[in-house]
């Protein structure tokens, strides 16, 4: 009788359900909106109860399958952040069926969808930023993704905040020079710093835009847009340096670096002392991997090494990986 396993890659804006044996064979996928407790339109843990049932039990409908079909479950969820909310999305999987499960904060999925070993650090540098590791027991450390407090000036919303209080420095507080307060004001589609405080209240941020023209300006030398990209690698290095002393890794440490702003970045100064401050507070030897490969293929290599007990080799990984892109490329 075969057996099966769910992957769940659950973000802030969308979800992907993905269906396999523990042969590696995909059978099917569902992609719906977010799951997340934590955006008002979904109403807390209930709602996220709702939304993954409904979801899950669509998956498995469609095959004739049960719950009791289904050998481990991986839930990779925005917004397990604190222990509170690991336990309460939990009790949500357990209600859902699930006998052997793992629900952990989605940055996690990088970790074993790229880490040769499984094993390994990963630093989020998207909308926001987070950091987590798991080691070769299975411990797991995650630090920051809970806000400025613990040091999370990283991801895309950050370093547009970040450009713009540039701007409004140069113009009010006696700030440097900088290029970035012509696109700051482009922008805002204003020409006179009498009206920027209008524009701040009023207009939307366009995020990808100013981390667009950040890497651009770096690029062309200008010492505040660098200072903003050193300031971010820089604490994003001490959060992961910090996840590294948490837990015991064998080196070379795996570090993944997921997220649009790793993946799409145009100038190394944020990457650069992002590696210079991992290396020289570890004292530890490291490889620094991109993400390339989707997220939920961590969700599903996971569930297989739950239900299995061992880690997918590297021809299953790249069977699977196969699968997913196929899925995929109907989005």
């Amino acid at each position: 009788m075969k057996k099966f396993v769910i992957g769940v890659d659950g973000g802030n804006t969308k979800t992907d359900y993905l269906l396999y044996d523990i042969e590696g064979n995909f059978f099917d996928g569902i992609r719906s909106g977010t799951c997340s407790h934590e955006v008002p339109s979904v109403g807390g843990f209930e709602g996220s109860y709702h939304i993954m049932k409904e979801n899950i039990d669509k998956l498995l409908s469609i095959h004739q399958l049960s719950i009791d079909d289904v050998e481990a479950g991986v839930f990779g969820l925005a917004g397990v952040d604190v222990s509170y909310q690991k336990k309460a999305l939990e009790e949500v999987v357990a209600k859902l069926g699930f006998k052997k499960f793992i629900v952990v904060n989605d940055g996690f999925l990088g970790i074993k969808a790229a880490s040769k070993t499984g094993t390994g650090v990963c630093s989020i540098n998207g909308t926001g930023t987070v950091n987590v590791g798991i080691d070769e027991t299975g411990k797991e450390m995650q630090i920051g993704g809970i806000g400025y407090v613990a040091g999370d000036e990283g991801g895309g919303s950050y370093l547009a905040r970040a450009a713009i209080r540039s701007a409004y420095d140069e113009c009010y507080r006696f700030g440097p020079k900088t290029l970035i307060t012509e696109d700051v004001f482009e922008m805002y589609k204003i020409k006179d710093k009498k009206d920027f405080s209008n524009a701040i209240v009023q207009k939307k941020v366009d995020s990808t835009f100013l981390i667009k023209r950040l890497f651009y300006r770096a690029n062309q030398k200008d010492i505040v847009a660098m200072n903003i990209l050193q300031v971010s690698g820089e604490s994003m290095g001490k959060s992961i340096a910090g996840t590294i002393s948490e837990i015991n890794i064998q080196e070379p440490i795996q570090i993944i670096l997921a997220g649009s702003v790793w993946a799409k970045a145009t100038n190394f100064d944020m990457l650069n002392r992002f590696k210079e401050v991992v290396l020289d507070l570890t004292k530890k030897q490291c490889d620094f991997l991109v993400l390339k490969e989707p997220p939920v293929l961590g969700a599903i290599l996971w569930a297989i090494e739950l239900a299995t007990g061992k880690f997918p080799s590297q021809d299953l990984k790249n069977k699977i990986i196969y699968s997913i892109n196929e899925y995929q490329q109907q989005f």
